[in-house]
Formats: C-alpha cells, structure tokens, sequence
C-alpha cells in the first residue's frame, strides 16, 4: 500500500503525475492508492486524479469508466452538500488497475504536462473557493452523469473526463480562468451526449 501523500504537493499537472508515478508500487494499483498518492483530503488533487484516470490508458480496462464516473459523482456530491472531507465506499477503494497503464498515461501526458503547467497562474482567484466550489462539484456530478451513457460509446467518455481534469486543475491552481474552459468542455459533452442519444437508445433496443 503506498503511503499517503501531504495534500501540499500536488499543486499541477506535473506534480500530480510525479506523485502517482512515485507514491505507488508494484504490478497494480488500487483506488486507494492513487487517492493516497495525490492526498485525498484536497478537493482539487482529487478531481484532477479522476480527471487524468479517465483520460488515460487505464479508463481502457473494462468497466473503469462508469468506476471512475461513479466515484466522481460520490465525491463531487459530498462536496456540493458541504463536506470537508468525503466519504468514498471501501469497495470502490478496493478496485485495482494494472500499474503498467497508470505509467503509460504518465509516459504519454508528461510531456503536455510541462507546457500546460507554464500557462497556470492565479486568476480568478474567488471562483476557486466556496461557494463557487460547490456549483464546480455540481458540474462534475453532471460530468459523472454524461459519462455514464456516453460510456457506451467508443472514446465517449473522453470529453466529460477532460471536463473533470480541467475542474481539478484550475481548482488546484487557483486558476479560474480554466473552470471557465471547464465549463465549455462540459456544454460540449452534452451536446455530445445529445448527438450520440439515438446510437446510446440502439443499445437498449430504442
């Protein structure tokens, strides 16, 4: 099991990928660890996590999208409701990925990570904090909810997981200029999601 992280060190995308690939170990790696990894009392280290991991390879394993959608919409609710430190169910905590697919991601992102980093600044400061907190949590509930149906669509969930990332990005920056590319991600994916209804409504026989 890997060690927890001090929640002060994840303050990039840059940081977040050295803590992930450093603060865990061994041939998988469960959601505990990652959370661990990146300290899971900080809001945006979280949702920047579960931004990435439905981003990155690892959202290729079966059924990891609706795990990653429906841990964001547990976290990001509590945050709506007031919660300073949320609550996630053990056996969500328990689901493991191959650690092979966490590097891959770091590989892959690590080098876009360096130019994003240098764009981030304070600004906008006050979107970044309460209650503004919570309407952005209430965005990735709703990220959450269009990654549930789009998951049946190949690369679907790709634009709501990107919504997420950029959330926890401009959270943990401070920077609130990026909730406001957040926000176009998320108008975005639901017109995806409207596109892509009667292909989604084909599955159940619509």
């Amino acid at each position: 099991m890997s060690q927890p992280a001090p929640t002060s060190e994840v303050n990039n995308l840059r940081s977040l990928l050295t803590s992930l690939g450093d603060r865990t170990e061994g041939e998988s790696v469960s959601v505990a660890d990652l959370l661990n990894a990146v300290g899971r009392r900080s809001h945006g280290p979280v949702l920047l996590l579960l931004g990435f991991i439905a981003v990155s390879p690892l959202s290729l394993v079966p059924g990891a999208n609706w795990l990653v959608a429906l841990v964001t919409f547990i976290f990001a609710m509590q945050i709506v409701v007031g919660l300073k430190y949320p609550w996630l169910p053990r056996r969500a905590l328990a689901v493991s990925f191959p650690r092979k697919y966490l590097l891959s991601g770091i590989k892959h992102l690590e080098p876009h990570a360096y130019v994003v980093d240098q764009i981030l600044q304070p600004r906008l400061v006050f979107l970044t904090r309460i209650p503004f907190i919570n309407i952005v949590a209430l965005a990735c509930v709703a990220a959450a909810l269009i990654t549930i149906p789009l998951g049946l669509i190949p690369f679907g969930p790709l634009l709501p997981g990107l919504t997420v990332l950029l959330f926890g990005l401009a959270i943990t920056a401070r920077d609130g200029a990026v909730l406001l590319i957040a926000g176009a991600a998320l108008f975005g994916a639901g017109l995806l999601l409207m596109k892509m209804l009667p292909r989604i409504m084909s599955f159940f026989g619509g």
